[in-house]
């Protein structure tokens, strides 16, 4: 008697929501130098950064708001009701509040009736959410995952730095803007979630964050914005990145050429091009957000998902690779069916 095949667990649906707000970083940059707190020069953070525009969340949108918006796309592009989910995983970097789960905002909203929490882990949250979701369903705790994100870091910038220094120390939060995605994650018959892989490097993690909210710095508005270094966090993936993709590569027999597109977390245009530099990834095989969209944290593999769903065929594969604080690294290879 031959044991059962391990089922297929794949990605069924994806749904993205971008909130209508929409500025240009040379309209960040007049607001962060308003009333001349600092003199920069003209559009030092589009050249910096490569970033255009981004989107910011307007008075009474949320993390929550932006995760229903996208829930909704792909719990549409499925013809699936909120009914139809029983595991609801809110994966993201950005809350609602501190206490309770952020899920259980995003459910009361959708009509779900799910078992629902948070997972979080900086930028790789998305990921680890689905991952996670792939696992509890190996194990028969759930039959169909919705796993949603809804980001909105541009409220963690530093908008009024009060000296050079201070601006220095929080460069990398104008980089940000903010985005909402979802995926439905169940069994599928051919295709899915083929290989996950990680790498931590834990040792890093005051690299860079938000040091307000937690046990630390419960209290205090100059915990709340995002702080830190990106060269020494670019700096860090440099060094685990190569060794990982390699381990991939190993595990899987798989090459750049056998990937159909290949998915990233983006920064900056500059980080981009060193990350293509750094591992050969052939450049057209990226879809290029962070130009129009900034660093939309965790959201950012899911709303590039969203954005070449309908361009694939049954069994073109997919690598998605996340960079988050921390420091982890993900890679998960999944193949359309």
């Amino acid at each position: 008697m031959h044991p059962a095949a391990t089922p297929r667990i794949g990605i069924t649906a994806v749904g993205s929501h971008l909130p209508a707000r929409r500025l240009t970083s040379q309209q960040l940059q007049d607001e962060v130098t308003a009333g001349g707190r600092l003199a920069l020069p003209e559009r030092m953070f589009e050249k910096a950064t490569g970033i255009r525009t981004r989107h910011f969340a307007a008075d009474g949108e949320y993390a929550s708001t932006l995760a229903v918006g996208a829930a909704r796309r792909a719990l549409a592009a499925r013809a699936l009701r909120p009914q139809d989910v029983d595991l609801l995983l809110f994966a993201s970097a950005t809350r609602d509040v501190c206490e309770p789960a952020t899920a259980h905002i995003v459910q009361a909203e959708l009509g779900t009736r799910a078992h629902a929490l948070d997972v979080s882990n900086a930028c790789n949250s998305f990921l680890n959410g689905i991952d996670l979701a792939r696992a509890m369903i190996l194990a028969g705790r759930a039959r169909r995952a919705l796993v949603v994100t809804g980001e909105t870091p541009s409220r963690a910038m530093l908008r009024t730095p009060s000296s050079p220094a201070e601006f220095r120390d929080g460069f990398a939060g104008y980089t940000f803007g903010d985005a909402g995605a979802a995926v439905v994650v169940e069994a599928v018959e051919r295709g899915g979630i083929l290989d996950v892989g990680t790498e931590t490097a834990s040792e890093h993690w005051p690299a860079g964050g938000i040091p307000g909210g937690g046990s630390r710095h419960p209290r205090g508005d100059e915990y709340s914005y995002f702080r830190g270094g990106g060269k020494e966090l670019r700096g860090i993936f440099e060094e685990i990145g190569p060794a990982a993709l390699a381990r991939l590569a190993a595990r899987t027999g798989l090459g750049w050429d056998d990937y159909a597109r290949v998915l990233v977390h983006q920064v900056t245009i500059p980080y981009l091009e060193r990350f293509v530099e750094l591992t050969g990834v052939p450049a057209g095989k990226l879809v290029l957000t962070v130009p129009e969209l900034g660093n939309v944290a965790s959201a950012t593999l899911g709303v590039q998902l969203d954005r070449i769903r309908d361009t694939l065929a049954p069994g073109d594969k997919v690598l998605l690779i996340g960079l988050g604080g921390g420091v982890s690294l993900m890679t998960m290879v999944w193949e359309a069916s």
